[in-house]
Protein backbone atom coordinates (compact mmCIF):
# COMPACT_ATOMS: atom_id res chain seq x y z
CA UNK A 1 0.00 0.00 0.00
CA UNK A 2 3.00 2.09 0.46
CA UNK A 3 4.49 1.97 -3.00
CA UNK A 4 0.68 2.69 -4.04
CA UNK A 5 0.67 5.55 -1.98
CA UNK A 6 4.21 6.95 -3.59
CA UNK A 7 3.15 6.29 -7.27
CA UNK A 8 -0.69 8.30 -6.85
CA UNK A 9 1.62 10.82 -5.04
CA UNK A 10 3.62 11.14 -7.92
CA UNK A 11 1.59 11.00 -10.63
CA UNK A 12 -0.57 13.98 -8.26
CA UNK A 13 2.74 15.99 -7.86
CA UNK A 14 1.64 18.84 -9.38
CA UNK A 15 -1.16 19.15 -7.67
CA UNK A 16 0.78 19.34 -4.34
CA UNK A 17 0.96 23.17 -2.84
CA UNK A 18 4.55 24.16 -2.26
CA UNK A 19 4.50 25.15 1.32
CA UNK A 20 1.73 22.95 2.72
CA UNK A 21 2.65 20.02 5.03
CA UNK A 22 3.75 17.38 2.69
CA UNK A 23 3.62 14.14 5.31
CA UNK A 24 -0.06 15.37 5.79
CA UNK A 25 -0.51 15.23 2.23
CA UNK A 26 0.97 11.91 1.90
CA UNK A 27 -0.93 10.59 4.62
CA UNK A 28 -4.04 12.03 3.14
CA UNK A 29 -3.61 9.95 0.11
CA UNK A 30 -2.60 6.85 2.33
CA UNK A 31 -5.77 7.08 3.88
CA UNK A 32 -7.86 7.03 0.84
CA UNK A 33 -5.68 4.42 -0.92
CA UNK A 34 -7.00 2.00 2.25
CA UNK A 35 -10.12 3.23 2.40
CA UNK A 36 -10.68 2.84 -0.95
CA UNK A 37 -9.57 -0.76 -0.67
CA UNK A 38 -11.39 -1.91 2.62
CA UNK A 39 -14.39 -0.70 0.44
CA UNK A 40 -13.34 -3.11 -2.30
CA UNK A 41 -12.85 -5.63 0.03
CA UNK A 42 -15.90 -5.44 1.48
CA UNK A 43 -17.76 -5.13 -1.72
CA UNK A 44 -16.30 -7.95 -3.04
CA UNK A 45 -17.00 -10.07 -0.17
CA UNK A 46 -20.66 -9.78 0.24
CA UNK A 47 -22.09 -12.51 -1.11
CA UNK A 48 -25.50 -14.11 -0.87
CA UNK A 49 -26.91 -16.87 -0.43
CA UNK A 50 -30.09 -17.27 -2.36
CA UNK A 51 -31.37 -20.16 -0.83
CA UNK A 52 -30.74 -19.56 2.65
CA UNK A 53 -32.80 -16.44 1.93
CA UNK A 54 -35.70 -18.34 0.49
CA UNK A 55 -35.57 -20.64 3.31
CA UNK A 56 -35.55 -17.84 6.16
CA UNK A 57 -38.52 -16.56 4.06
CA UNK A 58 -40.55 -19.36 3.91
CA UNK A 59 -40.29 -19.88 7.68
CA UNK A 60 -41.15 -16.59 8.13
CA UNK A 61 -44.50 -16.84 6.13
CA UNK A 62 -45.99 -19.54 8.69
CA UNK A 63 -45.52 -16.83 11.05
CA UNK A 64 -47.08 -14.20 8.17
CA UNK A 65 -51.25 -14.46 7.61
CA UNK A 66 -51.94 -15.12 4.16
CA UNK A 67 -48.21 -15.79 2.91
CA UNK A 68 -47.93 -18.48 1.15
CA UNK A 69 -44.78 -19.98 -0.22
CA UNK A 70 -41.59 -17.01 -2.16
CA UNK A 71 -41.64 -17.31 -5.48
CA UNK A 72 -38.96 -15.35 -6.89
CA UNK A 73 -38.01 -14.89 -10.57
CA UNK A 74 -34.87 -16.99 -9.48
CA UNK A 75 -36.84 -19.70 -8.08
CA UNK A 76 -39.35 -19.51 -10.93
CA UNK A 77 -36.89 -19.10 -13.96
CA UNK A 78 -34.69 -22.08 -12.13
CA UNK A 79 -37.57 -24.32 -11.27
CA UNK A 80 -39.44 -23.98 -15.07
CA UNK A 81 -36.69 -23.04 -17.43
CA UNK A 82 -32.95 -23.82 -16.12
CA UNK A 83 -31.96 -27.34 -17.12
CA UNK A 84 -28.67 -28.74 -15.11
CA UNK A 85 -26.30 -28.21 -18.55
CA UNK A 86 -27.90 -24.31 -18.59
CA UNK A 87 -27.24 -23.83 -14.47
CA UNK A 88 -24.06 -25.33 -14.77
CA UNK A 89 -22.57 -22.91 -17.39
CA UNK A 90 -23.64 -20.52 -15.47
CA UNK A 91 -21.86 -21.12 -12.21
CA UNK A 92 -18.92 -21.55 -14.67
CA UNK A 93 -18.63 -18.34 -15.30
CA UNK A 94 -16.24 -15.39 -13.96
CA UNK A 95 -17.69 -14.05 -10.96
CA UNK A 96 -17.64 -10.89 -12.95
CA UNK A 97 -19.75 -12.20 -15.79
CA UNK A 98 -21.64 -14.15 -13.74
CA UNK A 99 -23.07 -11.58 -11.40
CA UNK A 100 -24.18 -9.31 -14.44
CA UNK A 101 -25.72 -11.96 -16.28
CA UNK A 102 -27.87 -13.52 -13.15
CA UNK A 103 -28.60 -9.70 -11.81
CA UNK A 104 -30.02 -8.72 -15.52
CA UNK A 105 -31.41 -12.02 -17.32
CA UNK A 106 -32.85 -13.84 -13.85
CA UNK A 107 -33.40 -11.00 -11.63
CA UNK A 108 -34.35 -8.47 -14.32
CA UNK A 109 -32.71 -5.26 -13.32
CA UNK A 110 -32.26 -2.17 -15.69
CA UNK A 111 -28.83 -2.07 -16.45
CA UNK A 112 -28.80 1.58 -14.09
CA UNK A 113 -29.87 -0.83 -11.23
CA UNK A 114 -26.99 -3.25 -12.00
CA UNK A 115 -24.50 -0.54 -12.77
CA UNK A 116 -25.47 0.89 -8.76
CA UNK A 117 -25.27 -2.39 -6.99
CA UNK A 118 -21.97 -3.23 -8.97
CA UNK A 119 -20.70 0.32 -8.53
CA UNK A 120 -19.33 0.19 -11.87
CA UNK A 121 -20.27 2.12 -15.30
CA UNK A 122 -23.29 1.49 -17.09
CA UNK A 123 -21.42 0.37 -19.81
CA UNK A 124 -19.12 -1.83 -17.90
CA UNK A 125 -22.56 -3.46 -16.38
CA UNK A 126 -23.36 -3.81 -20.68
CA UNK A 127 -20.05 -5.49 -21.47
CA UNK A 128 -19.96 -7.93 -19.15
CA UNK A 129 -23.55 -8.85 -20.06
CA UNK A 130 -22.35 -9.30 -23.49
CA UNK A 131 -19.55 -11.32 -22.80
CA UNK A 132 -21.44 -13.75 -20.04
CA UNK A 133 -23.93 -14.24 -22.72
CA UNK A 134 -21.35 -14.81 -25.24
CA UNK A 135 -19.41 -17.15 -23.13
CA UNK A 136 -22.53 -19.11 -21.97
CA UNK A 137 -23.63 -19.80 -25.88
CA UNK A 138 -20.06 -21.03 -26.21
CA UNK A 139 -20.06 -23.32 -23.17
CA UNK A 140 -23.72 -24.54 -24.16
CA UNK A 141 -22.90 -25.31 -28.02
CA UNK A 142 -19.56 -27.04 -26.96
CA UNK A 143 -21.63 -29.35 -24.66
CA UNK A 144 -23.93 -29.64 -27.32
CA UNK A 145 -21.81 -30.39 -29.53
CA UNK A 146 -20.25 -33.30 -27.71
CA UNK A 147 -23.58 -35.16 -26.71
CA UNK A 148 -24.35 -34.91 -30.37
CA UNK A 149 -20.86 -36.45 -31.61
CA UNK A 150 -21.61 -39.24 -28.14
CA UNK A 151 -24.92 -39.59 -29.96
CA UNK A 152 -23.72 -40.43 -33.41
CA UNK A 153 -20.95 -42.83 -32.85
CA UNK A 154 -23.24 -44.60 -30.43
CA UNK A 155 -25.96 -44.98 -33.27
CA UNK A 156 -23.05 -46.32 -35.26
Amino acid sequence: MVQETYLKAFRAAGRFEPGTNLRAWLFTILHNTARNRARDRARDAVTIDSETVERAADALSGFLPGAGPVETPETLLIRETLTPDLQAAIDALPDWFRQAVWLRDVEEFSYAEISEMLSIPVGTVMSRISRGRRLLFDQLTAERDVAEAHAGSASR
